[in-house]
C-alpha cells in the first residue's frame, strides 16, 4: 500500500472508530434522562441534564491541558485510553449509582479533551494541504453515521413502550457498551507515522502538536499553543464568531438531549412516545449528513459564499422552534416519570416532531460546516489555537445549557435559543464581510471561498 494509501486507510479508521463510539454516547446521551427518571431505585438521584452538563464543563477546562497529555503520551494511545472512559460512562447505566454517574461525568469531560485534540493530530498527520478538506469531510461523513445508526437501536428496541423496565434499560446499555469498546479497539489498527511516512517526507506535518525528539519540547510547544490561544481569544473576530460557537452550543445541548426527552415525556405519543425518541435521532442524523454533504464536500461548487448558508440554517431553526413552540407541552423538558398529558397550542403531532428533528440537524450543519470554514480560513496558520476556542467557547454554552434543562420550561429555552442564534447570525456576517473585503483587497475570488 503506498504512503496516500496508508494516510487515506487512517482516516477511514478514524472516522470509522469515532462512529462506533459516537454511535454510543449520543445514543446514551439523548436517552439518559428518560432512562434516569422511570428508575425504580430510590437510591439513585442523578439527573441526565446535570449529568452533562459537569461532561461539558469539564471539557471545556480540560482543553487546556489536552494538547500537553497527547503530546507526552501520543494520538493512537490518548485515543485508546479516552475511548475506555466513554464506555465506562455508558456502563454506568447498567446498574445506575448517583455516585459512580458523576464520577464517570467528570472523567469523560477529560476524556473528550483528550480524544478530541488527538483526533485533530491524527487527522493533520495524516493529510496535507490538498487533502485536508477531502479528510474532514470524510471524517465528518462517517462520524454523523453515528446519530443514524444508534437512534434506530433505540427505536428499535423501544418500539410499542411506554416504560423502561430494568431489564430494557440493562438490555440497551449492554449493547452500547460493546458498541463503543467496538470502535476504541478499532484505533489499534491506526498506522504509526513512521510507518505511513514515504522516504524523503518532510517530518514538519504535525501542525496541532508538533514533532520533536522529546518529550519536553513537546510540552514546550503545547504550552506556546495554550499561549497563543489566550491571545487569539481577544481578538475582534474571535470575539464575534464566540457568539455565533455559543449558539451551537446552546443548540448541540437542546437536540442531543433536550428535545429527546421532550418527545418521550408526552404522553399523547402513546406507545410510540419513548421509541420516537430514536427516530427523532435519526431524522436529525439525517439533516447533519445532508448539509454537511451540501456545505462541506462541496463548498468548493458554492459560489455565494459562507452568509447564505448561515441564513439558511438561522431560518431553518427559527422555523424547527416556531413548530416545536406548538407542538411540545411546555413542561415536557421537566416532566415526571409519569410523562405529561398538557397540550401546547396544537395536538402533538409526531410528524411534526420528527420534521423538527430534521430541520434541527439541517441547521446545525449548516452553522457548523461554515464556523469550520471561516476559522481555517481566517486563521490557517494559528489552526490549532483557534479551534481549541471554538471547542472551548461551544463546551462552555453546552455546559450551561444542559443546567439551566433542569429548571426551565421549553418556550424559555427556545427563547434563549432564538435571541442567541439572532445576534450569532450577525456577528457571524460582520466576520464574513470583513473576510470578504480582505479578499477583495488581495484581488482573489470572494465566491471561490
Amino acid at each position: 500500500m503506498s504512503s496516500e494509501g496508508k494516510k487515506l486507510f487512517n482516516i477511514i479508521i478514524l472516522g470509522v472508530s469515532f462512529m462506533f463510539i459516537f454511535t454510543a454516547f449520543q445514543s446514551c446521551g439523548n436517552i439518559a434522562q428518560t432512562v434516569i427518571t422511570n428508575l425504580n431505585n430510590t437510591d439513585f438521584h442523578g439527573s441526565g441534564y446535570t449529568s452533562m452538563s459537569i461532561i461539558y464543563g469539564v471539557l471545556s477546562a480540560s482543553n487546556l491541558i489536552s494538547p500537553s497529555l497527547v503530546a507526552i503520551v501520543g494520538p493512537q494511545f490518548s485515543m485508546v485510553v479516552s475511548g475506555v472512559f466513554y464506555s465506562l460512562y455508558i456502563a454506568v447505566f447498567i446498574q445506575p449509582a448517583t455516585w459512580a454517574f458523576y464520577t464517570a461525568s467528570v472523567l469523560i469531560g477529560i476524556a473528550a479533551a483528550v480524544l478530541w485534540t488527538a483526533q485533530g493530530n491524527c487527522l493533520t498527520e495524516n493529510s496535507d494541504e490538498n487533502t485536508i478538506g477531502r479528510n474532514s469531510g470524510i471524517f465528518w461523513a462517517l462520524l454523523q453515521f453515528s446519530l443514524i445508526f444508534g437512534n434506530l437501536y433505540i427505536y428499535l428496541a423501544w418500539q410499542g413502550k411506554t416504560h423502561i423496565s430494568e431489564s430494557d434499560r440493562r438490555t440497551v446499555f449492554i449493547a452500547l457498551t460493546v458498541i463503543s469498546l467496538v470502535g476504541t479497539v478499532l484505533f489499534f489498527l491506526i498506522r504509526k507515522k513512521e510507518d505511513t511516512k514515504a522516504p524523503g517526507d518532510d517530518d514538519s506535518t504535525n501542525e496541532i502538536l508538533g514533532e520533536s525528539s522529546s518529550a519536553g519540547n513537546k510540552m514546550m510547544r503545547a504550552v506556546a499553543a495554550f499561549k497563543k490561544s489566550i491571545t487569539l481569544s481577544f481578538t475582534k473576530e474571535m470575539l464575534l464568531l464566540s457568539v455565533t460557537t455559543a449558539y451551537t452550543g446552546l443548540v448541540l445541548t437542546f437536540f442531543s438531549g433536550v428535545y429527546g426527552t421532550c418527545i418521550g415525556a408526552v404522553n399523547r405519543f402513546g406507545s410510540e412516545e419513548k421509541s420516537l425518541i430514536g427516530l427523532s435521532g435519526i431524522f436529525i442524523g439525517v439533516g447533519e449528513i445532508l448539509g454537511g454533504g451540501i456545505f462541506g464536500l462541496l463548498s468548493k461548487k458554492i459560489r455565494s459564499g459562507r452568509n447564505p448558508v448561515v441564513m439558511l440554517g438561522i431560518l431553518v431553526h427559527f422555523i424547527a422552534f416556531y413548530l416545536i413552540f406548538f407542538n411540545m407541552p411546555n413542561d415536557a423538558p421537566i416532566a415526571p416519570m409519569e410523562g405529561t398529558d398538557k397540550v401546547a397550542y396544537m395536538i402533538p403531532s409526531k410528524e411534526v416532531a420528527m420534521l423538527c428533528s430534521f430541520l434541527l440537524g439541517l441547521g446545525d450543519s449548516c452553522f457548523n460546516t461554515q464556523l469550520l470554514s471561516i476559522l481555517g480560513f481566517l486563521y490557517s496558520e494559528d489552526s490549532a489555537p483557534a479551534f481549541a476556542i471554538f471547542k472551548f467557547v461551544q463546551s462552555i454554552c453546552a455546559a450551561v445549557a444542559y443546567f439551566y434543562s433542569n429548571y426551565f420550561l421549553l418556550q424559555w429555552q427556545l427563547l434563549i435559543m432564538v435571541l442567541v442564534g439572532f445576534f450569532g447570525t450577525i456577528t457571524f456576517f460582520t466576520v464574513e464581510w470583513g473576510a470578504a473585503a480582505a479578499l477583495a483587497a488581495r484581488g482573489s475570488d470572494y465566491s471561490s471561498i
